[in-house]
This record gives structure tokens, C-alpha cells and sequence, in this order.
């Protein structure tokens, strides 16, 4: 392993959400990356590493789902709205924060506090979003109306204005610094507010095509054009479930171990992460914590793990 060249404070925030989702079990999610050790890996690079413990969340059914379109709509609001002021916090305080979920209607939150402690500083943010969906439903086109199937549409814009405009302004990223990787499983109404984004998406064909490290490379040129630096917002569903098997919606055909290290040993190249994210870990579909190993791996390897 390489050290990180100077000390720096990981903030970790647990958010052990499955209210965005349609199964039980990712609430376990942060326990699990834990248990496999990702404070002694961070501290193994260099860094201070500092747990914030978990947002509180409530359990589905202790509430009622509400709108069929946008299932649980207030108390995910909530949750992210909480998770928005811990992220700021820590970026304030010159910290970077890595957010451990729970389904991926967290990255709500996480990416409206990362927008927002730029957003006073009128800068703006780069976003790569690593993932098996585009999660760019809205509560009008989602056929299930799960949000964890909506976060990327509503920081660009799209959505429900309850999570659109938290933190007062939006869009919290602009399509442009956007880019979404490893994409494969997508609803056909979705494909066409990909399509009409403008955001630059990248399917398993692509990586297949053209290689992980083609496309980084451009997508990392994109994400940091007039930006502050960028986001990570990783799905563990956009790897295979060969190598992944604990993830609530796992689709074959995947970004591989190997092509996932190499991601995020680009990332950690650029030095222009401001914060991360690893989301959709079920351990109930999980064999003996091994998703929860290779999440701190990917995490590991975004923070200068090398071989050499």
C-alpha cells in the first residue's frame, strides 16, 4: 500500500436507509463495510479516520409509504435533509467525507451538502455516478415508485420538488460534469430523460468497447471541466454479482473487480475527489461479507491503495 502524501480526516457517515428500495436489507449496508475493515484500510493509507456513526432512520414499517409515485417520500426527505447538513459540515471543515449506505436515495442528501458547501463559495461540483441503472425516474415516470430508482434525476433538477430544492437551490450538478458508468438495466421511459439530459452516459457495451481506462479518462476530463472537483457516488449493483452477490438488484454482466479498482485508482490519481459514496450493500444476500470486502477495496483503492 502507498500512504497518502499528507494526513487528512476521513469523515464516515453510516445511513442505514432502505426506505428508497424495493427489499429489506441494505439497512445493514454500513455495519457490513465496517465489519470488513474500512477504518483500519483508510489508516493503513495515511489517513486520520473519524466514524460519525449513522444518521437515524426510520424503519419502513413503522411508517406509512404515502404517495404510490414517490413511496416514502417525507421520511427519505428527512434522512437526506440530515445527511445534507453532516456532508456540508465536514467539507466546511475541511474534511472529506465518505458516505456509507443504505439504498441510493442517500446520494440525495450527500450531493446536495457536497453542492451546497461549493455552492457558497460559487463553485460548482463534478459528479460520477457508477452504476448498474440510470436512476433517472421520476415520481411520473417510475414504475415502481422506489426512489433509490430517482437520486441522479433530482440533483439535475428532476423530480419531486420536496428533494429537488433542499438545501434551497438546484440543480445541485450541471448535466455536463455529469457522468454515469455501467449502465445496463434501464426502463424505456428512462432511457429517453437520459437520452434528453445531457448528461454523458457510458453503458457496459461502452466499457466493453473501449475499456475502463478510455473511458475514465474522459469522463474525469468532464467532471472536472470548471469544477471545484467532483463527487463519487458508487452502486455496488454496478459491479458483477459474480464479484458483488450482496446487492439488492443485481444485474449481470457487470463492471468486474479489477476494472472497479482501476475506476477508482483513476479517481485517487486526479486528487479532485471531494467525496465519496458506497451504496446498495445487503448483507442478507451477501456470502460470508464478501461485497462488504470488495466496497472497501473500491473505497481503499480511491484513496491511493496501490500494488506498486
Amino acid at each position: 500500500m502507498t500512504a497518502a502524501p499528507a494526513k487528512k480526516t476521513l469523515r464516515l457517515v453510516g445511513v442505514p436507509m432502505d426506505l428508497g428500495a424495493g427489499r429489506r436489507g441494505v439497512d445493514m449496508g454500513p455495519s457490513a463495510i465496517r465489519i470488513a475493515g474500512v477504518t483500519h484500510g483508510l489508516e493503513q493509507l495515511g489517513y486520520e479516520v473519524a466514524d460519525d456513526g449513522d444518521v437515524g432512520v426510520p424503519a419502513p414499517e413503522t411508517r406509512a409509504p404515502g404517495d404510490t409515485h414517490a413511496r416514502y417520500l417525507e421520511p427519505i426527505y428527512h434522512v437526506c435533509n440530515r445527511l445534507r447538513l453532516r456532508v456540508r459540515r465536514s467539507l466546511d471543515q475541511g474534511e472529506i467525507p465518505v458516505v456509507l449506505g443504505g439504498d441510493h436515495s442517500i446520494a440525495i442528501g450527500t450531493v446536495s451538502g457536497v453542492a451546497e458547501h461549493f455552492h457558497q463559495n460559487e463553485q460548482k461540483i463534478g459528479l460520477i455516478w457508477v452504476d448498474a441503472h440510470a436512476d433517472m425516474n421520476t415520481p411520473e415516470s417510475s414504475p415502481t415508485g422506489n426512489i433509490h430508482g430517482m437520486p441522479l434525476a433530482t440533483v439535475l433538477g428532476l423530480g419531486h420538488p420536496r428533494l429537488v430544492e433542499m438545501g434551497g437551490f438546484w440543480p445541485k450538478v450541471d448535466p455536463r460534469n455529469v457522468c454515469l458508468i455501467g449502465i445496463r438495466d434501464i426502463d424505456e421511459t428512462e432511457r429517453q430523460i437520459v437520452k434528453k439530459s445531457g448528461i454523458h452516459a457510458y453503458t457496459m457495451r461502452d466499457v466493453d468497447e473501449r475499456g475502463m481506462r478510455a473511458i475514465m479518462q474522459e469522463s474525469i476530463g468532464f467532471a472536472t471541466d470548471g469544477t471545484a472537483g467532483f463527487h463519487v457516488s458508487f452502486d455496488l449493483d454496478g459491479m458483477d454479482p459474480r464479484d458483488v452477490p450482496g446487492t439488492g438488484t443485481p444485474v449481470k454482466g457487470g463492471i468486474s473487480w479489477r476494472e472497479a479498482n482501476l475506476l477508482m485508482e483513476m479517481v485517487s490519481d486526479t486528487g479532485k475527489m471531494t467525496s465519496l459514496e458506497v451504496t446498495e450493500l445487503n448483507p442478507i444476500l451477501d456470502v460470508k461479507n464478501q461485497s462488504g470486502e470488495v466496497a472497501v477495496d473500491v473505497i481503499s483503492s480511491a484513496f491511493g491503495k496501490r500494488i506498486l
